[in-house]
């Protein structure tokens, strides 16, 4: 550097500080040269890779969530369709219950006049043996009665029970007569 000012010197030439020296114009060529070289040798493609690999990454997130968004779509649209099918079969087990109930009402209807006619007939049979029991406790009563009657009216003892039966017989079916004799002329 000493030898370019004392070239400079020597010549008398003033130098214009606006313009620059042809030899730091020629170096500053070759520095930008070997830089730009490097650049583009070295860190260009690292950049390019990693550019390459993030715009990979994100094309790969955005079919990753338009796949996710997809199976998320079948997804509700298959619990959609499980959710209808539950309330049909929902509705489906009410309308069975429903039947069901109305067929236990009949059936409990049907065993309920069963047993109102059970305890009829049941009451009509004991009715019928409670009668019986009357007309045959009557019939004794009646008996003695008539025994008693007729031994007072004949004037002898009606003791014998052969005798007293034969009497008892003939008085209760005099009276039968008589009574079928009434119904006849009421009808």
């Amino acid at each position: 550097m000493k030898s370019l000012l004392v070239i400079a010197a020597a010549e008398g030439e003033e130098h214009n500080p606006l313009l620059p020296e042809w030899i730091e114009v020629v170096l500053a060529l070759v520095v930008f040269a070997i830089l730009f070289f490097l650049i583009k040798k070295f860190v260009v493609p690292n950049f390019e890779t990693t550019f390459a690999e993030r715009s990979a990454a994100i094309e790969g997130g955005i079919a990753a969530a338009a796949t996710k968004q997809a199976e998320a779509d079948a997804k509700l649209a298959e619990l959609e369709q499980q959710l209808a099918d539950a309330r049909h079969e929902a509705a489906r087990i009410r309308e069975e219950a429903r039947e069901q109930g109305a067929a236990i009402v009949a059936e409990m209807r049907e065993q309920a006049q069963a047993e109102s006619a059970r305890i009829i007939e049941h009451g009509k049979v004991q009715i019928e043996a409670e009668r019986q029991q009357a007309v045959t406790s009557l019939r004794a009563e009646v008996g003695t009665l008539a025994t008693g009657l007729a031994g007072r009216i004949v004037g002898e003892s009606l003791e014998d029970d052969a005798r007293q039966a034969r009497v008892i017989e003939r008085f209760l079916a005099d009276l039968e007569t008589v009574d079928a004799a009434d119904a006849g002329k009421d009808a």
